[in-house]
């Protein structure tokens, strides 16, 4: 659920923590997808028959597709600035792979709002803890410290 404040209170969401977002299955035409745009087909991640043979025993997403799905996620859980126009990404500054995602697993988001600061006037830096969850996994995908930009009118 996305959640609205104005920028008076913005300092009031430092450590909000919103709802997990719905769980999101990654089945092997999205591995495939993600292979063929970001030109990565190593076997691991395409080749169910190499793929047996590992320690995984399937294929396996990229990691780089775990953390694309935050965009995803982030519709369900964003703090949006009243007069907000547009979001851009600004980057990272910590990403952790912790756990292969399996195909057909179902994954999540859960997310904590870091840090929140002023960068120029009507732009605001959120940084935002990312925890990609595996459903029935005790550790996670993917934790990662996301930086974007929320400019205001």
């Amino acid at each position: 659920m996305v959640t609205f404040v104005n920028k008076e209170n913005v300092a009031e969401k430092i450590g909000f923590e919103p709802e997990p977002t719905s769980w999101f299955t990654v089945d092997q035409e999205t591995i495939n997808k993600f292979a063929d745009c970001t030109l990565d087909r190593q076997f691991i991640h395409v080749d169910p028959n190499k793929a047996k043979a590992t320690p995984f025993g399937t294929t396996i997403a990229h990691g780089f597709l775990s953390l694309s799905m935050l965009s995803h996620f982030a519709e369900q859980y964003s703090v949006l600035i009243n007069g907000y126009y547009m979001g851009v990404n600004y980057g990272f500054d910590k990403v952790r792979f912790i756990s292969p995602v399996k195909v057909n697993s179902r994954i999540r988001a859960v997310p904590k709002i870091l840090d929140i600061s002023t960068s120029k006037p009507g732009q605001y830096l959120f940084k935002t803890q990312v925890t990609i969850e595996i459903e029935n996994e005790d550790k996670p995908a993917c934790v990662a410290e996301w930086l974007t930009v929320q400019m205001i009118a």
